[in-house]
């Protein structure tokens, strides 16, 4: 049997359920409508923002999304997004 490799994230979480820190919620059915809203609420996209930056910047983060395999637009968003969030972690590329 093939050993599954988990992130650092993943052995976290995996760690915490056999300490047995989960528990199971009462209302399992509204607790999964409550953050299938959550989420609506996160991905709904009811603004828009225009902003300048330089030509070499969005030459670059159009770049970065070919790679990434999504719109330059989403990217952006995402990394705003991960920003507010306080999760948005500076890693340098793989190519430079």
């Amino acid at each position: 049997m093939a050993k599954i490799k988990l992130d650092k994230e993943e052995r976290d979480i995996l760690d915490s359920f056999e300490r047995g820190e989960w528990r199971s919620v009462k209302n399992l059915k509204q607790e999964i409508q409550k953050h299938q809203e959550y989420a609506r609420q996160t991905l709904k996209k009811d603004k828009r923002v225009n902003i300048r930056i330089p030509s070499k910047v969005l030459d670059e983060l159009q770049a970065r999304a070919i790679e990434d395999g999504i719109p330059y637009q989403t990217l952006i968003s995402s990394i705003l997004h991960r920003f507010v969030a306080g999760r948005l972690v500076e890693k340098p590329r793989s190519n430079q």
